[in-house]
């Protein structure tokens, strides 16, 4: 018992606990104090890799941003993309819409499996199931939709560098768009050769036979091969066009448009991922999708929109059809005069 009744072993350990709970609390601050310098430093180096605000083609990451880019003259290289969601509205059945899609409407040909109709194998084999079916996805009459007009606006206006579709219904070209702005990743229906012989027809002699139920044949003396449109199916390749501009178009353009398509594709959805890390992306359609998929990682892809990415500067989607995105963005740019004009004037020439 030490002196004033206090015990000297305790009283060093009280001290010594003292000790260790004031390291304790040196100890804590100095971690946060650490904590926060890292956290600083990592702002600062992530700041390093934002642009200035005076380098970003958008002053808002949304449509107004976009429209704004068009306005200002920076704008002059612009490729779209599209996909069945362009053509829709002009009576033509998409893939993979449930109910009304053509994948859901398949059991009608009495197909060995559904891709069946799409087979270049089976198509030489039985080609009748392939032109009963194009007979359903042809319109009796086609008409280009306003958004095929307004590309052909973008075209009139120097602003439409390249159109990359996988559309095959040829209405691109309906709505005026010449052959060197168009790339038709997927094939067209605007001219189909002869399985034997490849001799060369147009589309009306084609769409004749298919909307009188006959399987087109070749007219060539003693030929008599199958006529396939000129589309891609599976087992062939895609047109040379599609891999042979598009290594020159991408790294050009500084606004890509991409309509009515869920990027499920490939090679076609990877070409988002090939425009200039500083180009702004616009994305039209009816659902989001990031456009990221492992195939599209396997080939050289990004990694998808970052439309809701804190750090994102120039992704924008607008959800909704392509001819009620069309209509808003001309009115914004005030060029709803010229788009009716130029959608009057065309259908009226197509009409005759």
């Amino acid at each position: 018992m030490a002196e004033g009744g206090v015990d000297k072993k305790d009283s060093e350990e009280e001290l010594h606990k003292e000790v260790v709970e004031l390291d304790s609390k040196e100890v804590v601050k100095e971690s946060a104090c650490n904590n926060n310098f890292l956290q600083s430093i990592a702002a600062k180096f992530m700041g390093l890799f934002k642009s200035k605000p005076e380098d970003r083609s958008l002053v808002s990451v949304d449509l107004d941003g976009v429209v704004e880019f068009i306005r200002s003259g920076r704008c002059k290289n612009i490729i779209s993309m599209a996909g069945a969601g362009l053509s829709t509205s002009a009576g033509i059945p998409d893939f993979r819409s449930p109910g009304s899609g053509l994948y859901d409407n398949l059991d009608e040909y009495d197909l060995p499996y559904p891709a069946a109709i799409f087979d270049l194998s089976y198509f030489k084999k039985n080609p009748e199931p392939f032109f009963v079916l194009a007979k359903n996805l042809l319109p009796t009459e086609l008409i280009p939709t306003p958004c095929h007009h307004f590309l052909k606006l973008l075209h009139d206006k120097g602003l439409l560098m390249r159109h990359y579709t996988q559309n095959i219904d040829t209405l691109e070209r309906l709505a005026g768009l010449p052959n060197e702005v168009l790339v038709e990743a997927h094939g067209t229906f605007n001219s189909g050769h002869c399985l034997k012989c490849r001799s060369k027809y147009d589309f009306d002699w084609m769409k004749n036979k298919i909307m009188s139920d006959t399987v087109p044949k070749c007219m060539k003396s003693g030929c008599k091969g199958v006529v396939k449109p000129d589309v891609v199916l599976f087992g062939e390749n895609l047109p040379m066009k599609f891999f042979s501009l598009l290594i020159q178009d991408f790294s050009k353009c500084d606004l890509l448009i991409v309509l009515g398509t869920s990027l499920n594709v490939q090679p076609f959805a990877s070409l988002v991922h090939k425009v200039p890390k500083k180009s702004p992306r616009l994305y039209v359609n009816l659902q989001k999708t990031s456009g990221s998929s492992f195939a599209s990682w396997l080939i050289g892809g990004g990694s998808g929109f970052k439309f809701d990415d804190p750090d994102n500067e120039r992704d924008v989607f607008w959800k909704g059809t392509c001819d009620d995105w069309c209509q808003l963005m001309a009115k914004k740019l005030n060029w709803e005069c010229e788009l009716n004009e130029l959608i009057t004037n065309q259908t009226t020439k197509i009409i005759k």
